[in-house]
């Protein structure tokens, strides 16, 4: 069989060959229609990278911009990883989980038929470059919008936040901080967007710590479980948190849960073994990762055709930590 050419790429697309060499390097003004067509018709004829990458895809997480960091170490991305792996396998695809950091060239070279993007904040440049490309892209996450061959998966994070601030009222707390951010992906923002709504309705202050990234939340923890109308209720969005407030519970001499209930977002088991065991939500990261690249398959192999938007629930695990022992008040 005879190689495939750029010139049987723009035949059968019916464009021009500056067409398919700017459509597969990213380059110059392509209407999004027409980069489809190319970019489908070139995978499916097995030309260049397009066809090097007929049967794999990619994964990748880019809440944190450029900066290098081990999310595969992270229970969530770990668990969705394996089971985005397991999906594509069972499609017969390759997946490749591409590293954090600048990694700009990668993307350009990228031997991917699509890729999912988990966790990506507005104006991800990653973004950018893989639609100038005409990548097929799947979100785990909500965009900011959506363009031709995209669709996204998430679990729905303002009921996810509501029942977790309903559970911990509903065992007496009256003063509860939220413990979120600096990183602005649709998971941060709806849940502080639902978090303020609860308050707003409920007539509770506000009380929020942006989360360290760098692991020095000590001084900003202690200073709020100890300063005025202190919190009687702690909810972490992210996985390091339930610890880090059960550390700083013991230096300010709080007991957890009779002083001070604990919530945090995790899939860590070993949090059914801490003392006391926190309470966590789980994101289901499995039925993400998998539910994602199912649709990433779909967009890849019957493009006319996009998937629509799938909403995953969430599921509250109720430990010790966040259940209020019978004849105790919060101070």
């Amino acid at each position: 069989m005879s190689k495939v050419t750029i010139a049987d790429v723009a035949r059968a697309a019916e464009v021009s060959t500056a067409t398919v060499s700017n459509v597969l390097n990213g380059t110059g003004r392509v209407s999004e229609p027409t980069r489809a067509r190319v970019q489908a018709v070139a995978g499916a004829l097995g030309y260049g990278p397009a066809g090097g990458g007929a049967r794999t895809l990619g994964l990748a997480v880019t809440a944190h911009g450029e900066s290098a960091w081990d999310f595969a170490s992270v229970p969530y991305f770990a668990r969705a990883i394996s089971a985005a792996t397991i999906a594509a396998h069972r499609h017969g695809y390759a997946l490749m989980a591409m590293p954090s950091g600048p990694a700009g060239h990668m993307w350009r070279t990228l031997p991917a038929a699509g890729v999912v993007l988990v966790d990506s904040p507005p104006g991800d440049p990653v973004v950018r470059l893989l639609r100038a490309r005409g990548l097929p892209l799947v979100f785990d996450g909500r965009p900011g919008e959506l363009r031709a061959r995209e669709t996204w998966v998430d679990t729905d994070h303002e009921a996810m936040t509501r029942g977790v601030l309903e559970h911990l009222a509903g065992q007496g707390s009256e003063r509860i901080a939220l413990i979120a951010g600096p990183t602005q992906e649709y998971y941060t923002r709806a849940s502080v967007t639902a978090y303020r709504r609860w308050c707003a309705r409920t007539g509770v202050r506000p009380r929020m710590v942006p989360f360290a990234e760098d692991g020095s939340e000590g001084p900003r923890l202690d200073a709020l479980l100890t300063g005025d109308g202190r919190p009687d209720a702690v909810f972490g969005l992210y996985d390091p948190c339930g610890r880090q407030v059960l550390e700083a519970a013991a230096r300010c001499r709080l007991s957890v849960p009779d002083d001070l209930m604990v919530v945090c977002s995790s899939e860590d088991p070993a949090y059914g073994h801490t003392a006391p065991p926190v309470s966590t939500v789980s994101l289901a990261p499995e039925q993400a990762g998998a539910t994602a690249v199912d649709a990433l398959v779909s967009l890849v192999e019957n493009p006319p055709h996009t998937p629509p938007p799938v909403v995953i629930e969430t599921r509250l695990e109720v430990r010790s930590s966040s259940m209020r022992r019978p004849g105790r008040d919060a101070s």
